[in-house]
C-alpha cells in the first residue's frame, strides 16, 4: 500500500533523439495533411472546371430516336461546340421546350426554302444536295412553299425525313438564334464509327 505522501517514480525522460524522432513524425502528418487537403482542393477545382467547359463551350450529348439516321444513331455520343456561326448543312443542338434536339441546318436566316412532293429540298431556288441522306420525304410537313426562313432564326430537317418531326411542321418550326447550343462536330461513341461530324 503506499502512502499518499509517497512520491510516485518519475518516467524516465525522453533522450534528444526521441524528442527528434517525434518532431519528425509530427511534421511528416501535417505535411501530409496538407499535401492531401492540397491535392482534395486542385481536384475539386479541376472538375468544376471540367464540368463548367463541358456545360457551357463543348457540350457531350447521347442521341435518342432515329431522326437523325444514318448520320446518327441512337445511343451515339457526340460532342458539340458552342459557336456563333451557323451554316448550312451543319449539324446542330438546339432547346425545344425541356428537350435538346439535333438537326440539320438546311437554310439559313432570310432564305426561302422549298420541298417537293418527292422530298428535293431547294434553297433560294436552288437543288440542294444533300448526300446525308438516304431516303426524301416531305415528312410531316404542313407549311406553305416557298417559306422563307424568318430573321436571326435557322430552318432545320432531320436526316431521317420520314421520320424526323423539325421545321418542316409549325410544331417545331424554326429554331430561334438564342435557342442553339451548338454545333455538333464530332462522335466520341461507338468507337468502331468515332470520327469528324462536319460538313
Amino acid at each position: 500500500m503506499r502512502l499518499p505522501f509517497q512520491k510516485r517514480k518519475l518516467r524516465d525522460k525522453p533522450t534528444l533523439a526521441q524528442l527528434r524522432g517525434e518532431l519528425r513524425h509530427i511534421e511528416y502528418r501535417r505535411r501530409y495533411l496538407r499535401t492531401l487537403a492540397t491535392t482534395a482542393f486542385t481536384l475539386v477545382v479541376v472538375a468544376a472546371v471540367t464540368v463548367l467547359i463541358a456545360m457551357l463551350w463543348l457540350p457531350i450529348l447521347e442521341m435518342y430516336g432515329g431522326s437523325m439516321s444514318p448520320t446518327l444513331e441512337e445511343g451515339d455520343i457526340v460532342i458539340s461546340v458552342a459557336t456563333s456561326e451557323v451554316q448550312r448543312g451543319d449539324i446542330v443542338a438546339f432547346y425545344y421546350g425541356n428537350k435538346l434536339l439535333v438537326k440539320r441546318c438546311v437554310a439559313l436566316p432570310g432564305e426561302t426554302v422549298e420541298i417537293d412532293e418527292d422530298g428535293n429540298v431547294y434553297v433560294n431556288g436552288q437543288y440542294l444536295d444533300e448526300p446525308y441522306t438516304t431516303e426524301k420525304s416531305l415528312g410531316e410537313c404542313d407549311l406553305e412553299f416557298p417559306f422563307e426562313v424568318p430573321q436571326e432564326q435557322y430552318f432545320v430537317i432531320g436526316d431521317h425525313r420520314t421520320t424526323s418531326l423539325d421545321s418542316r411542321n409549325s410544331v417545331v418550326g424554326c429554331v430561334a438564334y438564342d435557342d442553339l447550343c451548338g454545333r455538333v462536330v464530332f462522335r466520341v461513341w461507338p468507337l468502331n464509327r468515332i470520327g469528324n461530324l462536319t460538313r
